[in-house]
């Protein structure tokens, strides 16, 4: 498959989420990886705001990616704070040259095994919702067209998340975006269940919740509440077909 061909089933897949009802989580997590593999990052966390503003971290792609958002939100410092404050693409960040910018932030990546980051906004008309913040292993540089791509796919998302019907209506989109955020807390306790029982990584426990959501048909939320409730176990998570 070309990269061309693989773009256009990312943004099919991105843009099926423009339907009633649909998981917003899923589609921040969607964002994340396919953000990873069409800029060659090596992870990818997501920050979004709540109806109050305040930040929260939505989704990553790897356990340590969302430590480090974690992070970034606990010490008020960080370029995807500065991308989602200003609304403005914050790109082809070397740490090194701006330690002094971010000192807890670039002490923090650093121990992280990261050396570069890029960050995205999530925007639409002047209003921003979040920011998408991709690490680096080693020093990366993202071309204009590269960052222009990234950015639709940001932008693709947070249409998503503000159609017209949330446009129209606050109530609606404060529910939304609050249904998101009780429901990572859901998820990410039976994350830690799973990883327990299954004596298996975090990264490892989340992508088999996922991955029985989608075979299933669904909602990731779902899935972790009977994790939690024990009606699904390791093995259930593991088997390749339930439909």
């Amino acid at each position: 498959m070309t990269r061309e061909q693989r773009l256009g089933h990312v943004f099919v897949e991105l843009a099926d989420s423009l339907v009633d009802d649909f998981d917003v989580i899923d589609l921040l997590h969607v964002l994340c990886d396919r953000s990873v593999e069409l800029l060659q990052a090596d992870a990818a966390g997501l920050i979004l705001a709540d109806p109050r503003g305040r930040l929260h971290v939505m989704a990553s792609t790897t356990e340590e990616a969302r430590l480090l958002e974690l992070f970034v939100l606990q010490n008020d410092e960080g370029p995807c704070l500065d991308c989602y404050t200003t609304g403005q693409q914050v790109a082809n960040i070397d740490l090194e040259e701006v330690s002094q910018r971010w000192p807890m932030f670039n002490a923090a990546a650093a121990a992280a095994g990261y050396r570069s980051t890029h960050a995205l906004p999530l925007r639409l008309r002047g209003r921003t919702l979040g920011a998408l913040n991709l690490f680096c292993e080693q020093r990366s540089t993202l071309s204009r067209e590269d960052v222009d791509l990234g950015q639709a796919l940001c932008d693709i998302a947070t249409v998503a998340l503000l159609q017209e019907r949330a446009i129209r209506s606050g109530e609606l989109l404060a529910e939304q975006l609050q249904g998101a955020l009780n429901s990572r807390v859901v998820i990410e306790q039976a994350k830690g269940i799973l990883a327990a029982r299954a004596d298996i990584p975090l990264d490892a426990a989340y992508a088999l919740m996922r991955d029985y959501g989608r075979r299933n048909h669904r909602r990731l939320s779902a899935v972790a509440i009977d994790v939690t409730a024990s009606t699904i176990g390791p093995d259930d998570l593991k088997t390749t077909n339930n439909a």
